[in-house]
């Protein structure tokens, strides 16, 4: 067996620093996008877009990405999607129409999706398998740790640059993480590999795309939309099919035969479910601290520390867990975090300002923290080698498709729940159409109308809302701790004997160093 890279786990830094990138980008424009709306002139249908855009596209192409960097070589596979990661936010930083923002946040979910799966992929090829689920756990960690610090990012940014500032600062921390990757990694992939099967890519893409655009816009446009339902009933037409013609195949794209193996299925499941919880709960605080308690995008963002806490702890503790126990043991308790601290948060009253907040995020960002990082490196590290881009990005994809889902499902419960606890004086008819609309709306017209007592019953009606959405994520997370605890298998951690470095390819002499 060749001699551990000396220089792995610098080479592993900047490979999550770029992973940080991809994780608070899916969040940094939320709090830009006022402004850029502003000075873009994006109407609401553009400015969805400008968010979505990254989405789809993202959870579209990583299962075809998956499957050429197990076959060209996962080193240059990252290193492409780094490049073009960094090429689509200059891009973005330039935009001067919604048209082009557009189509650089579709670049970076397309760079995003090499990148992602990639960076798992490639930690066989510099680490023993003694130290692969600390290398995977803190890839998991920096790319969960994005989420949260998204919003602190794109505040701090806003208070002293102009919009564009949230994608000018990738440039820099991409070209470190690609010349760290050209000079420390070696060059890997699976010789046998398959050609990209071009039918099967076109449904996996296309599959993902329509079902990823469908939930998200499902929630806005409502569930009976002829165009939602056609985007529905044309995903499930096309991953039937990819599912069907992966079965005939001897290497398909979509492995199915991954699943078969219990931990990897229950882990995946895990992530997928998490997600979905995950982005529930994070879906409705921005609003809660910026309308309900009054803080800015900054303020908000800083709010969401304690949460980056309990994920940090979680990190620390995750690897000594799941060697005194098992990983089934640290998911459930994860879940069960999760369910507690959901649970908390759905008893939240208007007058309870920050504080009773700051009591569940910890537990929160510590459950998150168990589940991501335990079932991430559980399922990964059980895969053989040559299958590592391949499975790396089945579990992304489920993880983005849950979270799509996550947010599609618990904002309609959200608007719903939002509506039924207003209880609105007369208003013109304009004025309560943008109350009901939202609570940043209804806090507009309040301003306007000097009337704080409009702005009391929709802080209420949110909070309402609020409670709704953190009891379903809560009650989610609770029967997803049971599954796991009833269906996953114990025992022990489960590096199978057979996961080892990765053969570097042939070649080059300068890539093929280990």
């Amino acid at each position: 067996m060749p001699a551990p890279h000396p220089r792995r786990w610098i080479a592993l830094i900047a490979v999550a620093l770029s992973v940080l990138v991809i994780g608070f980008d899916t969040t940094v424009l939320n709090v830009a996008l006022p402004d850029l709306a502003r000075q873009l002139n994006a109407t609401t249908g553009q400015q969805q877009w400008i968010v979505d855009a990254y989405t789809v596209v993202f959870a579209a192409a990583l299962l075809p990405a998956g499957l050429l960097g197990d076959r060209v070589g996962r080193r240059r596979t990252l290193v492409l999607g780094l490049a073009l990661f960094g090429v689509a936010s200059v891009l973005g930083t330039l935009a001067d129409g919604p048209g082009t923002l557009i189509a650089a946040r579709a670049g970076m979910g397309l760079a995003a999706a090499f990148v992602m799966p990639m960076s798992m992929a490639v930690i066989p090829a510099i680490f023993p398998t003694g130290e692969q689920r600390r290398a995977t756990s803190l890839l998991t960690t920096m790319a969960a740790l994005g989420v949260p610090l998204g919003p602190i990012i794109g505040g701090l940014l806003l208070r002293g640059f102009w919009w564009g500032s949230i994608f000018l600062i990738n440039v820099p921390l991409v070209l470190l993480g690609t010349v760290a990757c050209l000079l420390l990694l070696p060059e890997s992939a699976d010789p046998a590999a398959p050609r990209i099967d071009l039918p099967s890519a076109a449904l996996a893409a296309g599959g993902l795309a329509a079902l990823t655009w469908g939930i998200i816009e499902g929630a806005e446009r409502g569930w009976g939309d002829a165009l939602v339902l056609g985007a529905l009933i044309g995903a499930v037409a096309a991953l039937t099919g990819l599912v069907l013609r992966s079965r005939r195949q001897e290497h398909p794209m979509l492995d199915l035969g991954l699943l078969a193996e219990p931990v990897f299925r229950w882990s995946a499941v895990a992530v997928t479910l998490v997600s979905i919880a995950l982005f529930g709960g994070f879906f409705v605080l921005p609003a809660y601290f910026q309308s309900v308690l009054g803080t800015d995008a900054l303020g908000s963002g800083l709010r969401l520390m304690p949460m980056m806490g309990g994920l940090l702890v979680a990190a620390r503790l995750g690897e000594r867990l799941v060697h005194r126990s098992s990983p089934r043991a640290v998911i459930t308790a994860g879940l069960a975090l999760i369910a507690l601290a959901l649970l908390v948060g759905s008893r939240t009253a208007v007058g309870d300002g920050y504080g009773w907040t700051a009591l569940w995020l910890p537990l929160f960002g510590i459950g998150l923290g168990l589940v991501l990082i335990t079932a991430t490196a559980s399922a990964l590290l059980l895969l053989p080698p040559a299958r590592a881009g391949v499975g790396a990005g089945l579990v992304q994809t489920l993880r983005q498709v849950g979270g799509a889902v996550g947010v599609a499902g618990f904002g309609s419960l959200l608007a719903a729940g939002y509506r039924s606890g207003l209880h609105l004086p007369a208003l013109p008819a304009d004025a309560a159409q943008r109350v009901r609309g939202s609570v940043i709306a209804a806090d507009a017209v309040a301003e306007r109308l000097a009337d704080p007592a409009l702005a009391a019953t929709a802080h209420g009606a949110y909070v309402h809302g609020m409670g709704l959405v953190l009891l379903a994520a809560g009650l989610l997370a609770a029967v997803s701790a049971v599954l796991v605890a009833l269906r996953m298998p114990g025992g022990g951690d489960p590096v199978a004997p057979a996961v080892r470095p990765v053969a570097p390819v042939t070649g080059d002499p300068r890539e093929s160093t280990v």
